[in-house]
């Protein structure tokens, strides 16, 4: 006798289906799975076999064969349990082989038959939206799952359950997505005092998705400013959401019911390895980058990472994308992230104070900012040094504009940007743009050609720093609400990116 039924297993964000079939052949009593399967896989015959004894299930006295197909696939994870389980029920005829037959299920079992929470349940759907199946997992995942819309998702507590579902004894109810509570942000750019320059550098990054590094003595706030950054991004839109939590998902970080409405601020220590960064480890996860897609990379004490891991945010900064290849794992994962730096301009941090200094000044300072190499540095759009906060000027009261007055000059500004990049496929902010569009969309008048040439030539600004500044100067013009760019947006541009790093 044969039965099948469909799960999933995950390669990046694709759900691929792998069908789970259940042989009962005459012979001594066995359970064999096939298929590459992973320890946790294997393990799940012993599951299973308790799930169904709480049940009072007797297994039949054959030879059990479970085969996930396709066989070529590496397997892992404890998600396949649900599937197996249904196979076998729908083997020795407890479950109708047709309605089984057809859907897409998923969830791994405890030795009482109760469904555990898994990974993944936001791309299952998606899949089970793409083969027009019904999916069924665990009831804490169900509400997260039900935010695709685009199949029906059926929350189940219990392999009991599943059993009175289908024979009609107790139907699940369909899982409908939770409602979600108004966005509120905590902190404000009110609560910092003076730093005005840095303040509108971190709104232009925010208005075109330019990345910002910031040189600055210890206790400046640059940690401060970068915190408030996610109070003056646009909330998500709803494919940015779906996108964002499917990575989440993946991950593990999604609350019960929950998907990601504001946008990510992911702030790793600077002794994170490579793998936590850009991702890798066990199963090929994704790593801070791809959990920033659509949001903010942190990274303070930056020239403190090690130089490899630095190095290798180069090619996702440029490409929006990262592939994390293992022995068995190829995966890729999107990684479109807003990277904020954050740097002391030597190792004590008091370079731009004569009187605390060290005996080294101003070599120790061109030593320390070297660690970050020529063309990581020269990815960065805009690039600040940030001076301590007098005294007079901490005691008064804030005069700078809130988070929501930014946020409102930084929304139109990106609105700006959708309307004009509506009609190009990956392009969705100034910082996108490139090729033709960039030259034909970032054009300046004949003043600010001139200006650019000339700054070009005197700094020695490579062709990456020349479309860099393009592209900032585009941004402070939309937020201007200026068509033309013209030589106050380049002069304005260039001033964020001639401050590289302290000179010897």
């Amino acid at each position: 006798m044969l039965a099948s039924t469909y799960t999933v297993a995950f390669d990046g964000l694709v759900a691929r289906p792998v069908k789970v079939e259940c042989a009962l052949a005459p012979g001594l009593p066995s359970f064999s799975i096939v298929g590459l399967p992973s320890k946790a896989i294997s393990e799940a015959k012993d599951r299973v076999r308790a799930a169904l004894a709480h049940l009072n299930v007797a297994m039949p006295s054959k030879r059990i064969t479970i085969n996930l197909s396709p066989a070529d696939l590496p397997k892992s994870g404890a998600h396949f349990d649900l599937p197996i389980a249904a196979a076998i029920l729908a083997a020795i005829d407890m479950l109708p082989q047709d309605k089984v037959a057809g859907i897409m299920s998923l969830g791994e079992l405890s030795l009482s038959g109760k469904l555990i929470p898994i990974k993944g349940a936001l791309p299952a759907a998606v899949t089970a939206g793409t083969l027009e199946t019904e999916l069924f997992c665990p009831e804490e995942c169900s509400t997260e799952a039900a935010w695709v819309g685009a199949t029906r998702v059926f929350g189940v507590s219990s392999l009991a359950a599943l059993l009175a579902h289908f024979t009609g004894a107790k139907p699940l109810a369909q899982a409908h997505p939770t409602h979600l509570a108004p966005i509120q942000h905590d902190r404000d750019l009110r609560d910092i005092r003076g730093q005005a320059r840095a303040k509108r550098a971190l709104e232009i990054a925010a208005a075109g998705r330019h990345h910002l590094l910031m040189v600055g003595s210890p206790g400046c706030g640059k940690s401060m400013i970068a915190a408030r950054l996610p109070s003056i991004l646009p909330d998500l839109t709803p494919a940015e959401a779906l996108e964002t939590s499917m990575v989440h998902s993946i991950a593990g970080l999604l609350g019960e019911g929950g998907i990601a409405r504001t946008r990510p601020f992911r702030d790793p220590h600077h002794t994170a390895s490579m793998p936590a960064l850009v991702g890798g480890g066990k199963g090929a996860g994704p790593g801070e980058i791809s959990l920033a897609h659509n949001g903010v990379l942190f990274m303070d004490e930056f020239p403190e990472y090690q130089r490899q891991t630095l190095e290798s945010l180069r090619q996702p900064l440029e490409n929006g994308e990262v592939v994390v290849s293992r022995a068995n794992a190829h995966v890729r994962y999107p990684c479109r992230f807003l990277l904020i730096a954050a740097a002391n301009p030597c190792r004590c941090g008091h370079f731009y104070d004569a009187n605390l200094a060290c005996g080294r000044a101003p070599i120790c300072g061109a030593d320390y900012i070297e660690k970050i190499s020529g063309p990581l540095l020269d990815r960065f759009d805009l690039r600040i040094e940030m001076l301590q906060v007098p005294a007079d000027e901490l005691k008064r009261e804030p005069t700078c504009d809130s988070s929501a007055q930014v946020a409102e000059r930084v929304a139109a500004a990106r609105a700006i940007q959708t309307e004009r990049y509506s009609s190009i496929e990956g392009t969705h902010t100034n910082s996108d743009c490139e090729g033709e569009v960039l030259m034909d969309v970032c054009r300046p008048t004949q003043a600010g050609q001139a200006m650019l040439d000339l700054a070009t030539d005197r700094f020695s600004l490579s062709a990456r720093g020349y479309h860099r500044v393009l592209r900032v100067s585009r941004t402070i013009a939309d937020l201007a609400g200026d068509i033309d760019i013209d030589t106050p947006h380049i002069g304005e541009a260039l001033s964020y990116r001639l401050v590289a790093a302290p000179k010897v």
